[in-house]
Parts: structure tokens; C-alpha cells; sequence
């Protein structure tokens, strides 16, 4: 990881993007872009004076970062949409991570839009990272959901090239689909049907302990199936379990009109987690490496 970009409105939560961010920093020898985004769609008088005052804020936010924290730190203000914003600024100043703080949450606004972290995601290429919790120090315990898809395995990729990984307790969960395959079982006596459930459940194992290991990523598997809860929740709750104060999931890499469906999975955990939350699109794990 060598550059870092973290989005500030100057807001209480986005101290927990700086304060995770630098300390990103200092684990990785990286360097820090403070970026702000003056929302465009206002009089041009008052976009030049937010302009104005927000350059000298984030100058004295990049000030403090260099002169108390030691950090290479550079500033960027943006003039243009938030989410389009970021974006863009990722992909121009070759940013490796995009770091948020967590979205202030407008039921009605989520429901249509989505959140800040997820149309942040929806723009941008990069890794996003929401950091809900108050860093205190390097990650202790970090889930990855894997769902053998191509997004998943670029999002347990993108954790490990990012250093997310170091000297954290690694634990990789497989939620198992209960879609598939009732009819089949229901004429089975449930001896039976516990013992292709297992049976299953050993090779979807095997599976993800192989994937993982193909992938470089240490640490336990498990495999479990839902209960009376969906796959976000059933991982949202085995996060909690865990005392996980990182979740990585993968998004869909999609485009045009479907690129506004993060899909339901990656979308569930950002609307639920308290912990952070890494989000990768499919494809991208690597983009600067």
C-alpha cells in the first residue's frame, strides 16, 4: 500500500476514517491524500467560498498529520458530485485504498439512493474502506465472506496486498445457500438428510480451505448454514461472535444501469456492520500494483 485517500466532510464520523488512515499509514510506510468534495450543485459564489475554506481546513488537518503524526500527507478539494468525486480522485492520484467514515443513516434517502459508503462503491474502482469503529490499533481479528465468487476472491486478494492481513487472527465464512436442493431432500428420511448435510458442508469446507490457501490467506475456515436470519445478518452476527473489527466482502464489478446493484450480500453487511467494513469490486484488487 503506498498512497492512502481519505474523504472528509469534516464531520465527527469522518475522524474515524483519519484516525484509521493514518494508523494505515504508519503500518505500511504509505502516504495520506485528505480530500473533500464541494458539492456543485449550488450557487457558484458559495461553491468558491466552501472551496476556499475547506482547502485551509484539510491544510491544517495535513499539517497536524505531518508535523504530530509524521506522515507524508498531500490535500486535494474537488469541485463536482461527492460519490463521482471521490471517485475520480482515486483513479487520478493513483490512490491504492479509499477510506470513509460511516454513513449517517436517512432511512427513506438509503432506501432510493443508497448509502454514502455504497454510492461511493458504485463509482469507484478501488477498495473502499468504512470505517465505523474507533481504531485503536492494526486490526486484531479479520472476516472474509467468501462466496467462491470472482468478487469474493478479489476481495480476500485486496485485503492481503493491502496488508489488512498482518498480525490479525484471519477467519474465512462460507454462508451456505439453502435454496438449493429442499425438494430433493424432502421425501429423505432426516437421518439421511442430515447426513448429505454434512456430508456437503465437509466438501464446501474442503473447498474453501483450499481456495484459501491458493489465495495466500492464513487463518480458520468455516462453514455454516443460515437459520432463521439472511446471509448479511448470518455474518454480520458471526462477526459480533468473533469480536471481528474488519469484514471484507466482495461487490458485483458490473456497468451501465446494474452497476447501481452492489447486490444484496455486500449491501446487507454495509447497512448492518459496527465493525469496518472493506469492499471490493470483482477484478480489481490489485489496481496500482
Amino acid at each position: 500500500m503506498h498512497r492512502i485517500l481519505i474523504a472528509t466532510d469534516f464531520s465527527t464520523r469522518s475522524d474515524r476514517a483519519l484516525r484509521r488512515g493514518f494508523l494505515l499509514a504508519h503500518q505500511a510506510s504509505a502516504n495520506i491524500i485528505l480530500l473533500h468534495v464541494v458539492d456543485d450543485d449550488q450557487p457558484r459564489q458559495i461553491v468558491e467560498a466552501h472551496r476556499s475554506e475547506t482547502t485551509t481546513l484539510l491544510d491544517e488537518l495535513c499539517k497536524t498529520a505531518r508535523d504530530k503524526d509524521g506522515l507524508n500527507c498531500e490535500t486535494r478539494v474537488v469541485i463536482g458530485d461527492p460519490f463521482q468525486g471521490i471517485a475520480q480522485a482515486s483513479e487520478d492520484l493513483r490512490a491504492d485504498i479509499v477510506l470513509l467514515g460511516p454513513h449517517r443513516r436517512q432511512l427513506l434517502r438509503d432506501i432510493f439512493l443508497g448509502t454514502t459508503a455504497e454510492r461511493t462503491i458504485r463509482a469507484s474502482a478501488k477498495p473502499v474502506l468504512m470505517a465505523n469503529g474507533f481504531p485503536t490499533g492494526q486490526y486484531r481479528t479479520v472476516l472474509i465472506a467468501m462466496d467462491f465468487s470472482a468478487c469474493s476472491v478479489a476481495a480476500a486478494q485486496a485485503a492481503k496486498h493491502l496488508g489488512l492481513l498482518e498480525q490479525s487472527r484471519t477467519i474465512s465464512l462460507h454462508v451456505m445457500d439453502e435454496t438449493t436442493g429442499p425438494l430433493a431432500l424432502a421425501s429423505l428420511p432426516m437421518q439421511e438428510v442430515r447426513l448429505r448435510q454434512m456430508q456437503e458442508e465437509e466438501r464446501t469446507h474442503e473447498r474453501l480451505s483450499e481456495l484459501m490457501a491458493k489465495i495466500g490467506v492464513g487463518g480458520s475456515v468455516h462453514v455454516m448454514r443460515p437459520k432463521e436470519e439472511s446471509t448479511p445478518m448470518a455474518i454480520h452476527s458471526w462477526g459480533k461472535t468473533l469480536n471481528a473489527d474488519l469484514i471484507v466482502v466482495g461487490t458485483h464489478g458490473r456497468s451501465g444501469l446494474q452497476k447501481w446493484m452492489l447486490g444484496s450480500v455486500a449491501e446487507g453487511v454495509l447497512a448492518h456492520a459496527t465493525a469496518d467494513v472493506l469492499a471490493v469490486s470483482a477484478g480489481k484488487p490489485n489496481s496500482d500494483a
